[in-house]
């Protein structure tokens, strides 16, 4: 047996092989040939192999024995086969996105979803598509996007017709026998099967669920694998006991594992100190002082009051408050260094005491003038005016500290939902009381404390800003000045800020 040592000093003439970068071009390939055969040991590759290449005849068989290489795993061959999807008689094959043949997970089990595995993968080649079509169409718009051109284009008024049809076919009414095949997966599986959700919507939006489904169970897959999530919902607590109510959680929050392992807290609505038992808390609540936020109460109207809470006087309180709200929110990273932040609690009275409804914070001293660093209304009181309550009262804390102010970003997507709702109000209300020619956006800015970004990018989006021989103009649309007011007469003035109501001076050094 000859080393390649040996090799080497013997056959001092050998051939330089040239270094492959990527995949060979042709020539390369037949260079490659010919050198293999001119020298009887080539070099070897990191894995062990010699050059080679689909065109050599002769160094082919060898060339593709890869019986050393350990096998590339596809992607749901990284699970732990000794698991079993949690859906009763579900045999875990399949996969909801029709791209994987296993799932271990309810959000991934298409017998849950009243589905088969053949009906998912019949789906991937039509989603697929659309993706595609979608990317196509947006490479073809990438130029409109300028303030010339704010009119949606023809594909998009097309396709917005298209859903319009679609829509406006949806069946309202359930016949018998439809009512009863709602019913039959309820009765003979209870909780283990999705409920039916044919003719509940239109087709058009139920596809757009299935997406969003199929969608949030990828990302699932992908934070399991990537060791974030051992298994669903593992170390994340799942539902809270808070007052009278008991909210399902969205999102991670990073409370202690001793806790966060229980899957369930209960926790005291006016402290917001967390337990582990009911009857824990019943006993807390037996001795607990507390009936409002600490801190300062600076705004009072009926049953409606705000409390002004500094994150360094209430360390502990405005920690827990941080912690509770990172259970509904996604973009959220404060939790412990609270101290340079001031905390506004919004709480509705009944003879119980102030019962939390949402808080936005600020920060003390802010260089970017941000007026809010986080805001949250409790899923409780969502949709109900409360949202636009507290954005309109951080903007009038600004008023009064003669500052234009903006919300920190990113913003969760609840919370852009709110601000572009509230801007498009705010705009509206002023555009209906404005009587001149000539308007400024600098004035708007000055009157209502709205950042001037916010409301160029408020006047885009209702499509108010054009472009017109050399100058910017602002269109005055009667026609949404009157579904504002049409909808402010029906909405009343129940849910609004009072400034008279607020009894409050800027802190010193902001």
């Amino acid at each position: 047996r000859v080393t390649r040592s040996q090799q080497g000093a013997t056959n001092a003439t050998a051939k330089k092989y040239p270094l492959r970068q990527g995949r060979s071009s042709g020539s390369d390939t037949e260079l490659n040939g010919k050198n293999l055969k001119a020298c009887d040991t080539p070099p070897r590759t990191p894995t062990g192999n010699g050059p080679y290449s689909e065109s050599d005849p002769e160094g082919g068989a060898a060339a593709h024995d890869l019986s050393h290489r350990p096998k590339r795993r596809r992607f749901h061959e990284s699970y732990n086969f000794n698991m079993k999807c949690p859906t009763p008689g579900c045999n875990s094959l399949g996969h909801l996105t029709g791209r994987h043949e296993r799932h271990f997970s309810i959000s991934g089990c298409p017998l849950y979803h009243n589905l088969s595995s053949d009906e998912c993968k019949g789906k991937v080649t039509s989603r697929d598509k659309q993706v595609e079509e979608r990317a196509l169409s947006h490479r073809q718009d990438e130029n409109r996007h300028s303030t010339r051109n704010q009119a949606p284009s023809e594909r998009q008024l097309r396709y917005k017709e298209k859903v319009t049809d679609l829509r406006r076919k949806r069946n309202y009414g359930l016949n018998k026998e439809q009512k009863e095949k709602h019913m039959d997966p309820r009765q003979s599986h209870g909780a283990g099967r999705e409920p039916l959700l044919e003719n509940i919507t239109s087709d058009y939006d139920l596809e757009l669920f299935r997406k969003a489904q199929a969608r949030a169970s990828t990302n699932l897959e992908k934070l399991r694998l990537a060791g974030h999530a051992s298994s669903e919902g593992g170390n994340m607590i799942k539902s809270i006991v808070f007052g009278r109510y008991e909210l399902d959680t969205w999102y991670h929050s990073p409370y202690p594992e001793e806790y966060a392992r229980l899957g369930k807290l209960y926790m005291c609505e006016f402290c917001l100190k967390y337990m582990k038992s009911q009857t824990i808390l019943r006993r807390h609540m037996a001795k607990c002082v507390w009936k409002h936020p600490p801190g300062d109460e600076i705004y009072r109207k009926t049953n409606i009051s705000v409390f002004e809470v500094d994150g360094k006087k209430n360390k502990i309180y405005c920690q827990n408050l941080c912690l509770l709200a990172k259970l509904f929110l996604d973009h959220k990273t404060l939790y412990y260094d609270v101290e340079p932040f001031l905390f506004y609690v919004m709480t509705e009275a009944d003879n119980t005491g102030c019962h939390l409804v949402g808080y936005f914070s600020k920060e003390k001293n802010s260089f970017l003038n941000y007026n809010v660093s986080c805001i949250l209304t409790m899923p409780q009181y969502m949709r109900q005016g409360y949202g636009k309550m507290l954005i309109d009262f951080s903007y009038l804390l600004s008023k009064v500290e003669e500052k234009v102010g903006s919300p920190e970003r990113p913003l969760s997507d609840l919370g852009l939902i709110s601000y572009r709702s509230y801007w498009k109000e705010v705009l509206l209300r002023y555009l209906h009381h404005f009587q001149g020619k000539e308007i400024s956006i600098k004035e708007i800015s000055q009157e209502t404390a709205v950042n001037p970004v916010d409301i160029v990018s408020t006047l885009q989006s209702l499509q108010m800003l054009k472009y017109w021989k050399g100058k910017h103009l602002v269109l005055k649309r009667q026609d949404l000045i009157d579904d504002w007011k049409a909808k402010e007469t029906k909405r009343g003035n129940s849910k609004t800020i009072d400034p008279t109501a607020l009894k409050w001076t800027p802190p010193k050094g902001s």
